[in-house]
């Protein structure tokens, strides 16, 4: 479908009043697509678009819309509406928009809600934020393991319109414990007679309600699941996390190591939606910090002021030296922080990992240093030892740098800090220091 094409058709749809057929054309359209046309619209036309939608789609399309999209339809339509709108979402879809609702809001509009799907919701409102419990949804397919194929597939056709998922079959006992899972392609060419405890795969992955989203995201990313059981203490099955909510889980933790990494506070609004003093204030801490920090390294200038005044070359040198450390540094922790997020790396690396970065920095350091020091040479006519202090400098801080990158994310991991926190911000400082020590001593001792 040429998508351009068919924007026109819904503009000229929607200014000519011809709402039949702009239902008609909406059928024909994808929900997320739909949502992003909705974008563009006021909110008289938002409110008209949503109203003409047959109502099986709207559930689906109010899921995908944003949030300035959302508000702009709680604010036009009534309490009942609203309330038959979430009836109607799954479970887990619901508890999202209503997490962004004002309490009173929610109060309101639970108040006209099924008792029992508002006994739910309630119960998913309490888990903590980013918890398992709070992702997931109770629309799966369960059955009991002495329940036969045929059966089972009969339950599917009857019930499968209202569940998430119907891919993976999720067996219970009497007691509701979770004791296998059988993949429905599986299920679809055994005989039917056949029953489901046999097909059962013998290990069970799943995760509690209470386990941090970011862990489930790793879990389901290292046994490509297209959903994860989630059980209680007592491992009885509560619910499911599909694979579409957890590629939202990593687009935002993404999102939130990338703005740590750089030096900023996590932001929950888009850019454009984000006051400028909410982005002044999300960037003022870590600048002020490292403002304070830097103090560090001027205190470093200070002390060996007399080295500096011998030649004007190793002043010159100073910012290829700092710039050097921390872009390797960089590296290096930018590594650790991917492995660390894929569970390839783990604290009890760290002998291996810092043997295999300081080896690589030797590598890199040597010709590094060797190209500055012909350099030097060459093009700034330096004496040997000049040139030879400013590129052994080079050589070390290569190599420190190196180190200094893979062991703080791995020691922010072991004290249950975040790694992103220890990338660049911190390691750019260290790194500073640690490079103009480094220089300093070994200009102090051969230039002088």
């Amino acid at each position: 479908m040429n998508w351009d094409k068919m924007e026109e058709t819904l503009d000229r749809l929607m200014e000519q009043k011809r709402h039949g057929q702009l239902r008609g054309a909406l059928m024909m359209v994808n929900p997320v697509d739909i949502a992003e046309y909705m974008k563009k619209l006021d909110a008289e036309n938002l409110l008209l678009m949503f109203r003409i939608l047959p109502k099986d789609a709207s559930a689906e399309v109010f899921s995908y819309m944003d949030s300035d999209q959302r508000e702009m339809l709680v604010e036009s339509i009534g309490d009942r509406e609203l309330t038959a709108l979430i009836n109607d979402m799954f479970l887990d879809d619901a508890v999202d928009f209503l997490e962004e609702l004002p309490a009173n809001a929610v109060k309101r509009i639970l108040q006209y809600t099924d008792p029992q799907k508002r006994a739910i919701i309630n119960q998913f409102l309490n888990y903590p934020e980013n918890s398992a419990g709070s992702l997931m949804t109770i629309e799966y397919c369960e059955f009991s393991p002495d329940m036969n194929v045929r059966d089972a597939l009969k339950t599917i056709k009857k019930t499968g319109v209202d569940k998430e998922t119907v891919y993976t079959l999720y067996l219970v006992d009497n007691q509701r414990k979770l004791v296998g899972t059988v993949p429905l392609h599986k299920a679809l060419i055994v005989e039917e007679d056949t029953l489901l405890g046999k097909l059962t795969d013998p290990s069970i992955i799943s995760v509690t309600t209470l386990d941090d989203q970011e862990m489930v995201a790793q879990t389901v990313r290292k046994y490509h699941l297209l959903s994860i059981p989630v059980v209680d203490r007592e491992g009885r099955m509560v619910g499911i996390i599909t694979s579409d909510d957890i590629m939202d889980v990593i687009v935002e933790e993404g999102t939130e190591d990338f703005e740590k990494m750089s030096g900023l506070a996590p932001a929950e609004e888009p850019y454009f939606k984000t006051s400028l003093f909410k982005l002044a204030s999300n960037r003022l801490p870590w600048l002020m910090i490292l403002m304070f920090t830097s103090i560090i390294s001027g205190a470093i200038i200070s002390k060996f002021e007399n080295v500096l005044a011998v030649n004007i070359l190793l002043s010159a040198s100073i910012p290829m030296l700092m710039d050097s450390g921390g872009n390797c540094g960089q590296q290096a922790s930018t590594l650790m922080i991917r492995g660390i997020a894929l569970g390839e790396v783990e604290f009890k690396d760290l002998p291996k990992v810092l043997w295999t970065e300081i080896r690589v920095g030797l590598l890199v350091g040597s010709v590094m240093s060797a190209t500055t020091f012909v350099r030097l040479l060459w093009l700034n006519k330096a004496s040997v030892v000049m040139s030879a202090v400013i590129s052994v400098s080079l050589y070390a801080t290569v190599v420190i740098a190196k180190a200094i990158g893979c062991v703080l994310p791995l020691l922010a991991q072991k004290i249950k800090v975040d790694p992103a926190l220890a990338a660049s911000p911190l390691i750019t400082t260290v790194v500073d220091a640690s490079s103009l020590f480094i220089f300093f001593t070994i200009a102090s001792r051969f230039v002088l």
